[in-house]
């Protein structure tokens, strides 16, 4: 009995664990914060970052002296007249004073790397944001169309069944009754098609989350919206100072400027000061232990006169990699700026449809009132009326669409200024 109730425990458990995992009811701050935490392109470039930090470190640490120490023992056997045993230890404690500028400029090149690794993944963050804001309303969208679609099919098989009635009163032909039939069959392809681009939805926005695969994702979506005017030039000059690709390669051309003085450092002098603790003892068999300590303290001075022209050409490899840093942040520019104006295009395009759409639900709401009062009098059927609401529903879903087509042309809009 008791392993029984084990099981019934362990079922239960299981069962709940799998409604959980069919379906999430999600809202879309919750889905961009579930993207940002899991999505594994954004943890890659934080992981970037961390070790940008690490690398700042390790070039601090050349400032710093450095300590080793080195032991020996030795036992010697046969080879003199008594068995001979030897034990060594050195310390030695190094501090370099000059290296060329090269410690500096190496510190400060990794710092901008640093802010680089950033950048990107301020970038990566921005476009899995706009991924996440297309894919979270397309899938609410779709799902709407495919119920939309639905009632199409339930209201084609209405006018189906009553024209199959009207042609056993001999009202209709079979003419009549193949064309409903064919148009029938094409509504069920396009409500099938809906569900179909439904369940492509959820998949990528399950993707996106690293959510299961089998989580059926239910979007609390808000189609509202606030249209207005925005000025292009002031977003230009936003997106020129918030956009991560331009702090991206601003950064890096420093870095690109850093290494060319850390090439050149490899010409320059070095100088270290130094200081070295030895200590020896020899036992031979039979002896007692002879200690011999001593130190040294030295400044040394080294100069590179000739490397072979190894460091001219590490200078000009330097110095390219700063020539295509310089051309890639122009190009770069020159795509944001464009991406920007069609951002903006787009967004003026989805205002316009907007008002259309405004205007037509307006008909449609007034057409199906009046189709409401003539059914209240019995001058139309219950059919036509269901037309006429079929209709104000379909002018709903369009609004809803002309909404989706703004919100997401305001997201890319606001993506291409550099931040939601």
């Amino acid at each position: 009995m008791k392993r029984a109730v084990v099981f019934l425990i362990i079922f239960m458990f299981l069962s709940l664990g799998l409604v959980k995992a069919e379906e999430v009811e999600l809202t879309l701050d919750e889905a961009l914060a579930i993207a940002m935490r899991d999505n594994r392109d954004v943890l890659l470039k934080a992981q970037d970052v961390r070790k940008a930090k690490a690398r700042i470190a390790e070039s601090n640490a050349a400032l710093l002296p450095s300590l080793n120490f080195t032991g020996s023992l030795t036992d010697s056997r046969g080879l003199y007249s008594k068995d001979f045993t030897q034990t060594t230890a050195q310390a030695t404690l190094k501090q370099y004073i000059y290296k060329g500028a090269k410690t500096i400029n190496t510190i400060e090149q990794n710092k901008y790397k640093k802010e680089v690794a950033q950048a990107l993944l301020d970038k990566a963050k921005l476009e899995l944001g706009l991924s996440v804001y297309k894919a979270f309303y397309t899938l609410s969208l779709s799902q709407d169309l495919s119920i939309l679609n639905k009632g199409i099919v339930d209201n084609t098989q209405e006018h189906l069944s009553s024209i199959k009635e009207r042609y056993k009163n001999g009202e209709a032909s079979e003419s009549d009754i193949l064309t409903i039939e064919n148009s029938l069959a094409s509504v069920k392809e396009v409500h099938t098609s809906s569900v179909n681009q439904a369940e492509v939805a959820g998949s990528l926005l399950n993707n996106l989350l690293y959510l299961d695969k089998d989580a059926k994702i239910k979007p609390r979506a808000e189609f509202n919206y606030q249209a207005s005017e925005i000025a292009y030039d002031q977003a230009f000059l936003k997106t020129m100072q918030s956009r991560p690709e331009i702090r991206q390669y601003e950064t890096q051309l420093k870095a690109d400027k850093k290494a060319v003085q850390i090439a050149k450092a490899d010409t320059r002098p070095s100088i270290y000061a130094s200081w070295d603790y030895y200590s020896r003892s020899h036992v031979a068999a039979g002896t007692t232990r002879n200690w011999n300590d001593y130190n040294v303290i030295g400044l040394t001075f080294s100069w590179p006169v000739f490397d072979g022209w190894a460091t001219k050409s590490k200078v000009e490899q330097a110095l390219v990699d700063l020539k295509e840093t310089e051309l890639t942040k122009q190009k770069v520019g020159g795509d944001i700026a464009l991406e920007l104006k069609e951002a903006y295009l787009s967004l003026k395009d989805a205002i316009a449809k907007l008002q259309a759409s405004e205007t037509d639900l307006k008909v449609y709401a007034d057409n199906l009132s009046g189709a409401r009062e003539k059914y209240s009098f019995g001058i139309i059927s219950l059919l036509d009326m269901n037309d006429a609401n079929l209709k104000y529903e379909v002018s709903v879903f369009n609004k809803k669409q002309a909404i989706y087509d703004y919100i997401l042309a305001k997201a890319s809009f606001d993506k291409a200024t550099g931040g939601f």
